[in-house]
């Protein structure tokens, strides 16, 4: 799923394919990306994209004339940059520019979602409104990170992808970051000192830079696509060898989500029982 980087590299992608051409068409087919939302508004986003923001893991753009969309990835949902004679597989939405290419809404699996409003209601709608803190946008030190996920009563990994309290982490970035800090995923996050809660906001900003040197470029690859090669250092890695101390890193499941850890570079120690875990999985 798209997480913080590959929503804010979307976002600047857009940002250089929009700066310099208005939109001349846009459409879109009857899916159920605009669940709840009406279609027909999005024939109506013409003209100068005056700005272009990200809230968590949601896009808000905003047109001349007062109209506004709020785009969200979903799981597989991309933006592309074709001409008009190229053929975008899953293009669900489509912005024509005056220059003749043509922007795409890309969405195999149709978790993305559209919701055109007027552009003085999109900080107003209850999915912007609800986001926490957003690390890249407000930045986040210890003592902020403390504050937004310490009072959660949840294992650490699930507090840190709780949009509510940090805007922006998923299931992948999550795992990075505590990899980095040494800190187990099913940690008490009232258990924290204050050096690991700054340690923790340090590892949130490595792999969110991480994230963002790799997605870098016009054509976005995700872990799932056909191709793709996992970079990551304990995601998506159960079985294989630590990269820091050789030990089989392990996974399990929190949340109905696939968590993986190295049992040695992120001890859970006396705290409690940790939950069953599975090398290989």
């Amino acid at each position: 799923m798209p997480e913080l980087p590959e929503v804010e590299i979307a976002r600047r992608n857009l940002v250089r394919w929009l700066d310099a051409h208005r939109v001349v068409k846009a459409e879109a087919d009857d899916t159920r990306i605009f669940r709840g939302a009406e279609r027909a508004a999005f024939a109506r986003l013409k003209g100068r994209v005056e700005s272009l923001e990200r809230r968590g893991k949601y896009l808000l753009f905003t047109f001349e004339a007062g109209r506004g969309l709020l785009a969200h990835l979903g799981m597989t949902g991309k933006f592309v940059r074709r001409t008009q004679e190229q053929v975008q597989p899953h293009s669900r939405a489509r912005f024509h520019l005056e220059d003749g290419a043509v922007l795409h809404f890309a969405d195999p699996r149709l978790f993305g979602r559209m919701e055109p409003v007027p552009a003085a209601q999109l900080r107003a709608l209850a999915a912007v409104q609800s986001l926490g803190r957003d690390p890249l946008v407000d930045g986040l030190t210890g003592p902020q990170l403390a504050e937004a996920v310490g009072p959660s009563k949840q294992a650490l990994k699930v507090a840190l992808m709780d949009q509510g309290r940090l805007a922006g982490l998923g299931n992948i970035h999550a795992a990075e970051a505590l990899f980095r800090a040494g800190l187990h995923p099913a940690r008490v996050p009232g258990s924290l000192t204050p050096e690991e809660w700054k340690r923790l906001a340090r590892a949130i900003h490595a792999t969110i830079a991480f994230g963002l040197k790799e997605q870098e470029g016009e054509e976005p690859v995700y872990l799932e696509d056909r191709g793709a090669v996992n970079l990551f250092r304990v995601y998506g890695r159960a079985g294989e060898p630590c990269s820091k101390c050789k030990a089989p890193v392990e996974s399990f499941t929190q949340a109905g989500r696939t968590t993986h850890v190295c049992p040695q570079c992120q001890p859970l120690g006396a705290q409690r029982p940790g939950p069953k875990r599975t090398p290989g999985r």
